[in-house]
């Protein structure tokens, strides 16, 4: 009875009761080291993203640093001058191809003029110069200067000429007076010719010289003109 009267007083635990609070304790401690180790891994989470960030960071800083790269030095006046030289000399370069193959075109419509205008000047000449004692010869040089119509047509006439001027003993001389292209073209030309004519025979052995004018068509065959036609013109 003593011992529960006082007890009060003295508020002495018991046994039980401090048994009770050693049990409450430790779960106490473990709820608040468990608290404490998810704020840990939490923070060190935090940590560990913050450095990714940082090195993505450096990362991204460092790559636009390599795409930007150095700033281009200025093209020094040597480089332009060098350049506006070359620039010049494949200029003068095309203009003188340019030239050089004008002159060229020039100088071949030239060579062709002149070739129509001498086989015109020829085939007037073989036409006037003919002499009975060499009349096979004059004709077949007609022939040979000859294309187309006309060379067709004098080879038909060609055997009755030849009898006619060997029967008057007959013997023509010609001689240009003046000749010059009508006209041309790529491979054609008209060509007129004036030519005066000594003429002589058995029966009259001496008369005046006769003036004829011809505009003889010349035609290029290959590298070669020959007569292909030939008119008298008054």
């Amino acid at each position: 009875m003593a011992d529960d009267a006082a007890a009060p007083e003295g508020e002495v635990t018991t046994p039980t009761e401090e048994a009770e609070s050693s049990a409450v304790e430790p779960e106490s401690n473990a709820v608040e080291g468990g608290a404490g180790g998810e704020d840990t891994a939490a923070a060190a989470a935090a940590e560990d993203s913050d450095a990714d960030d940082i090195a993505d960071g450096a990362a991204d800083d460092a790559s636009g640093a390599e795409e930007v790269g150095p700033p281009r030095a200025p093209i020094s006046h040597v480089k332009l001058a060098l350049i506006a030289g070359l620039v010049a000399v494949v200029a003068l370069a095309g203009l003188a191809g340019w030239l050089g193959f004008r002159t060229y075109q020039s100088h071949r419509a030239e060579q062709e003029r002149n070739l129509f205008l001498q086989v015109g000047r020829q085939g007037a000449l073989n036409l006037t110069t003919i002499d009975w004692e060499h009349a096979d010869a004059d004709v077949q040089r007609i022939l040979d200067s000859a294309t187309g119509t006309f060379y067709d047509d004098f080879q038909q006439r060609a055997q009755p000429f030849m009898e006619v001027v060997k029967q008057a003993k007959s013997k023509s001389v010609g001689t240009i007076a003046e000749a010059g292209l009508e006209s041309y073209g790529d491979n054609e030309a008209r060509v007129l010719v004036a030519v005066n004519v000594k003429t002589s025979n058995a029966g009259a052995p001496e008369q005046q010289p006769r003036a004829w004018r011809m505009r003889i068509s010349v035609e290029k065959i290959g590298d070669e003109a020959k007569v292909s036609n030939v008119e008298f013109v008054p």
